[in-house]
């Protein structure tokens, strides 16, 4: 979304008022278009809104956005880029707990106790938007729209945490594998990408870490998937062929060869 200089509660000369079109525009190709493209906002409150998003922050490739322990102050919308989240344990390995990408919020683990739960690191050149989180909150007072909208976002957060519990659980190798992969492909559905198509933003390291499987395991899935015409495979460039066997094998209804 558009960022203003200025942090004022509200605009009120003619001369300041954005224009809603280019502002909707704007926020069409943003991240924060989740929390007020569907809602069908008002232009004050479109604008209400716009007020309170903080800088664009770019970045680097295995730069970290925070960590586990920091303050609690802004969410940070995901505008450009991918991201990983991980906790390190006593003995100093890492555990990754979610991959995100644009379109998506990051720092929501931190609401509740006010420090954050985990590392945030990027997994390329990346953006993201600040929201100071006690702005927020001021417009979820006179906006209740808007924050349905958020607890909506919230839910289903945690049924992703959930379903990665049951991807870790009782799976077979080759279910945690084709769930990651059907996973990702609904995800990039929701933000008009190819469903069947898309780059790996992970290494096969990363993945296998992700889904307590070995480097090895996911060479092995990788080729065997590829044996049975279910993906192609050029380095990080994924292409599913058969999308509903992919989504049938996620769920065990498939009968693996």
């Amino acid at each position: 979304m558009q960022q203003l200089a200025r942090q004022q509660p509200v605009i009120t000369h003619a001369a300041d008022i954005i224009n809603v079109q280019q502002l909707r525009a704007s926020c069409a190709t943003c991240s924060m278009h989740q929390l007020c493209l569907p809602m069908g906002l008002n232009e004050a409150d479109m604008q209400r809104l716009d007020q309170i998003i903080g800088r664009r922050r770019k970045i680097t490739r295995g730069s970290i956005l925070y960590r586990v322990g920091d303050p609690f102050i802004n969410l940070y919308a995901i505008r450009l880029g991918h991201f990983k989240t991980y906790q390190v344990d006593p003995a100093g390995s890492r555990q990754i707990t979610g991959f995100q990408m644009a379109g998506e919020l990051l720092g929501m683990d931190a609401i509740s106790g006010e420090r954050h739960l985990c590392d945030a690191m990027a997994l390329e050149d990346s953006e993201v938007c600040e929201i100071p989180f006690p702005r927020l909150e001021e417009l979820f007072i006179n906006m209740p729209t808007l924050l349905r909208h958020f607890h909506r976002i919230m839910s289903q957060e945690i049924t992703r945490e959930q379903n990665v519990m049951l991807l870790l659980g009782n799976m077979r190798a080759e279910q945690k594998f084709a769930a990651f992969l059907t996973n990702l492909s609904s995800r990039y559905v929701a933000r008009g990408y190819s469903a069947t198509s898309f780059q790996l933003r992970m290494s096969r390291e990363e993945i296998g870490n992700y889904l307590g499987l070995t480097i090895e395991s996911i060479s092995r899935l990788l080729s065997r998937f590829k044996k049975e015409n279910l993906l192609q495979v050029n380095h990080r460039e994924i292409n599913i062929l058969d999308l509903p066997r992919m989504k049938a094998m996620a769920v065990g209804a498939d009968n693996c060869r």
